[in-house]
């Protein structure tokens, strides 16, 4: 088991957590949700113990093992990928670098001899002998074959990268393990494995994650992130949710069937207190007054945007046609012969192994790249927009807060207009007068859709429009691009997110591999029945 006592973190003036207490029991899964900023992985470092808070301890049970998702991707650089997944049993792996100290010693003496049978016993006790076929089948299952195994990490694309330290982590069976966003840059496949590894692991899972079909899939409790506290919850993200809604609505109701109450008991009073034959109600109902009850509701961390989109102009039939597309990188090609339609109403999800070719075919369709070869011909009825996956260039101007970033792209320039869009995009107030350069991650993803929003096209192209977003963002962008009334063309490895939005889908590798209007469950148990 762990669990915090007391455990308290301030940054600077603001006050993260206020004497937390809270426990994570073996055989459960939590999901720790909160909105953005409110702390999740900070509280997990806090769990891991790589942050000491302000007051209070956190309580590991005796010679139980914690695992963390390492965030350093160039930390094991110098090391192999089967060796840095060894290295996730620290235990395990200081023992066979001292036993092979000890044999390599070439006046091996009685004392290496006694200490080495030691050694052994360890090695043995901790399971040594299948330790390399063991971290060796998870890597291939998690789609790093034996021959990528012996790479040096620093020669593994991101993409695997984040494969290996998962596998580190999740390696020898750790009695608690400590996930921060562990499907980021996974495929499907090896998504889906995770979730099957979750839901057999039999001991303390805390993860954090902005996937809500993985947090249905694999949490037996949510541990929300809200009021300074973490509170603990018995089901699924959905469960939470609706369960959440529903207590704040029944508080607010009986608020303001109190609220109510009390105007009705004032006006009594104020009518009949100088009334001596009514003087006795008076006072009665003043009683009644003081005795109503009103239910503290302090402010959420969370809020949720509104983001809509609404065409100026219909679509025709014809939407696009692409035309044996082909591009080479690096002298390899990432698209050969690329062909599709898109007819009026496709909202159509580009899948496949590879993501550079994913963010190349979109860069394409919205002109910021040429192909080498083959044609791309848009219907006249089409307007597009585009969200790329790096937007850093639309951050480098030298306005002078968000309201002048926003006005370039507005045809209304006036500033109640704007602050509007803004407004939505929960950055009312003050927020709005920040400056452009300084946003975080979240901060320019919500910039970009109020772009969007602000274009009117009646084609949206989007490459991992959730990146950066916390659930109630999420949320809200699924929402806006189910409500869409265009087209859509993008990429995302949120299985909600595709299976809400998505009406078609496209599977690339290099060429169209998989092309059909059908919706992603369909398309995983067409393609992919034993995920």
């Amino acid at each position: 088991m762990i669990s915090t006592t007391n455990v308290s973190l301030r940054f600077g003036g603001r006050k993260l957590f206020d004497d937390v207490n809270v426990k994570f029991t073996p055989g459960n899964c939590y999901g720790l949700i909160g909105a953005n900023g409110a702390g999740k992985s900070t509280f997990l470092k806090i769990l891991a113990k790589e942050i000491e808070p302000n007051t209070g301890e956190v309580q590991i049970g005796a010679n139980l093992r914690l695992s963390v998702l390492k965030q350093d991707h160039f930390a094991f650089d110098e090391h192999s990928v089967l060796k840095t997944v060894l290295m996730g049993n620290e235990k395990l792996f200081k023992t066979i670098e001292e036993k092979e100290l000890i044999y390599a010693k070439p006046d091996f003496s009685e004392a290496d001899g006694l200490r080495a049978s030691e050694l052994e016993m360890i090695f043995s006790e901790l399971n040594g002998w299948e330790a390399e076929s063991e971290a060796s089948i998870m890597l291939a299952e998690l789609g790093i074959g034996e021959a990528l195994q012996s790479k040096l990490m620093k020669d593994m694309v991101p993409g695997d990268k984040v494969k290996v330290l998962l596998a580190q982590a999740l390696f020898g069976q750790p009695d608690i393990l400590l996930l921060d966003e562990p499907t980021n840059h996974l495929d499907i496949y090896a998504i889906q494995w995770l979730e099957e590894f979750l839901l057999n692991f039999k001991n303390t899972v805390i993860v954090i994650s902005h996937d809500r079909h993985f947090l249905n899939k694999v949490c037996s409790h949510m541990a929300d992130i809200d009021f300074s506290k973490v509170t603990t919850y018995t089901g699924n993200y959905d469960f939470w949710r609706q369960a959440s809604e529903l207590s704040q609505r029944l508080l607010s109701d009986q608020n303001k069937k109190n609220s109510d109450k009390a105007e009705d008991l004032k006006s009594f009073i104020q009518r009949f207190s100088a009334n001596a034959s009514k003087s006795r109600q008076a006072s009665s109902r003043q009683k009644q007054l003081e005795k109503l009850d009103f239910v503290d509701m302090p402010k959420s961390s969370r809020k949720q945007p509104f983001v809509g989109f609404e065409p100026k102009r219909e679509l025709g039939n014809d939407v696009l046609t692409v035309d044996k597309i082909s591009k080479l990188v690096n002298g390899e090609f990432l698209l050969k012969d690329v062909s599709f339609t898109m007819k009026k109403g496709d909202k159509i999800v580009l899948l496949g192994r590879n993501d550079l070719a994913k963010t190349l075919l979109l860069d394409i369709l919205a002109g910021e790249i040429a192909p080498d070869s083959g044609t791309i011909t848009w219907g006249i009825t089409t307007s597009k927009s585009y969200f790329p996956s790096d937007n850093s260039k639309y951050f480098m101007g030298d306005e002078a807060n968000l309201i002048d970033w926003l006005r370039q792209f507005s045809h209304d320039k006036e500033e109640t207009f704007i602050r509007g869009f803004l407004g939505k995009m929960l950055f009312s107030g003050e927020e709005a007068m920040k400056k452009p350069g300084v946003l975080s991650g979240g901060e320019k993803v919500r910039c970009m859709l109020a772009k969007m929003m602000l274009s009117g096209v009646n084609v949206l192209m989007l490459d991992g429009p959730t990146a950066h977003l916390d659930l109630e963002s999420i949320t809200a962008v699924n929402e806006g691009l189910q409500r869409f009334k265009g087209n859509a063309i993008f990429t995302s490895h949120d299985h909600e997110f595709i299976q809400t939005v998505a009406n078609r889908i496209i599977e690339l590798d290099v060429g169209v591999a998989y092309d059909n209007h059908i919706t992603y469950e369909e398309y995983i148990q067409a393609r992919h029945p034993k995920i």
